[in-house]
């Protein structure tokens, strides 16, 4: 592809993840699959200049062209690209649109804290203490440094997924905050858990490896289609739990076996998801003040599911991947105040934010979390 074709690329790529609502990978990766002649170079090429656009502004631009018009303002080696060639985009006119505003929508700027982040994340790894250790598995990335107790970070993005050690279900992928969540709930074997908001898995995962596969694991969702995911990485993981999909509206009596029983109850709670921004830079397109109340509705409606299941002396941790206020500690400061008999315990990690803690790219390195670990009286 001639550089003209790379922006024009970038231009329809763009144009497509404006107009949907999955993921920008998903759309480009779905994109590249109708442009087989576009070769690995031009790939990373026409990436890398659609999440330039992406993390440059914080409102949805009006179009594809709109965004890279604006960019090319500030880069000659850009503008010389809307050249009008065959394979390019039309030459720019000095008063058509342009992207304006800034990195983050004002609204979503105010409640942001400053460490907010839209820098690339690096790449972590947990090892699968059912399968390795961190000692025998480093050798195979000898590019990466030890994080937390099990994990591993690389700098450089590589295709993990094809290595022997994730097809054997030594490692998973894995955010180094998401897990320290982990290591917030303290499971340990012959106990009884219940990881609420289970997605496709991957704290059920680290919840197996940490319980040895002692004890009873329940992972359980509304959403069918994330949490049929889970089977199959459990399967190559090598870890026992049990699965529960719930009806919305009935999830109550749904897990009313389970009321009283549990030691642990871990919510990683429905949310904005601005703690992954540096990672789905686009999510903030998308994100509007009515979808975080509304976010905010089904956080509680979730804790107010969870209460019920802890036993006397047990463990409620909520997590959210978020850097939002209202859905960490203003939802669990609002837990306490209305539910009596529960109190907030420390965590040796984040930094205090109210009854729990804050995880921050800047200063912790993972993705954005509120992390509380609340006890019941016995």
């Amino acid at each position: 592809m001639t550089p003209a074709a790379r922006t024009r690329t970038a231009i329809e790529l763009l144009d497509a993840i404006l107009a949907s609502q999955a993921g920008a990978d998903t759309v480009i990766a779905n994109g590249f699959k109708a442009r087989r002649y576009a070769g690995s170079k031009d790939r990373r090429a026409v990436r890398e200049l659609i999440y330039r656009a992406i993390r440059r502004f914080g409102d949805p631009p009006a179009s594809g062209r709109a965004a890279m018009a604006a960019l090319a303002d500030a880069d000659d080696v850009l503008a010389a690209t809307f050249d009008g060639s065959a394979y390019g985009p039309a030459a720019l006119l000095p008063d058509e649109p342009r992207a304006t505003g800034g990195v983050m929508p004002a609204w979503l700027a105010a409640r942001l804290p400053d460490e907010a982040s839209l820098d690339r994340a690096p790449l972590d790894l947990r090892v699968n203490r059912l399968k390795a250790t961190r000692d025998e598995v480093s050798p195979l990335f000898p590019d990466a440094t030890p994080v937390g107790s099990d994990g591993l970070r690389l700098t450089d993005p590589i295709n993990v997924e094809a290595s022997d050690a994730y097809r054997d279900g030594r490692i998973e992928v894995q955010d180094f905050g998401s897990q320290l969540i982990v290591e917030a709930c303290a499971a340990a074997p012959a106990t009884i858990v219940v990881d609420l908001c289970a997605g496709a898995g991957g704290k059920t995962l680290a919840l197996a490896a940490a319980m040895r596969n002692e004890g009873r694991l329940i992972a359980c969702d509304t959403a069918r289609d994330r949490l049929r995911r889970l089977e199959p990485r459990a399967q190559r993981a090598g870890a026992e739990c049990e699965v529960r999909l719930l009806d919305g509206g009935r999830e109550a009596e749904q897990l009313a076996d389970l009321e009283g029983l549990a030691d642990v109850v871990l919510i990683d709670a429905p949310c904005s998801g601005t703690g992954t921004l540096r990672r789905n830079p686009e999510a903030r397109w998308r994100l509007t003040p009515e979808r975080v109340e509304a976010l905010v509705v089904l956080q509680r409606h979730v804790i107010d599911l969870a209460l019920p299941l802890v036993k006397p002396g047990g463990a409620l941790v909520y997590a959210v991947c978020s850097q939002l206020r209202e859905e960490g500690a203003a939802q669990v400061e609002a837990l306490l105040a209305r539910e009596a008999g529960w109190s907030a315990a420390p965590l040796p990690f984040g930094t205090a934010d109210g009854p729990g803690i804050r995880l921050s790219p800047q200063r912790d390195g993972t993705d954005g979390f509120f992390v509380a670990r609340l006890i019941k009286a016995c």
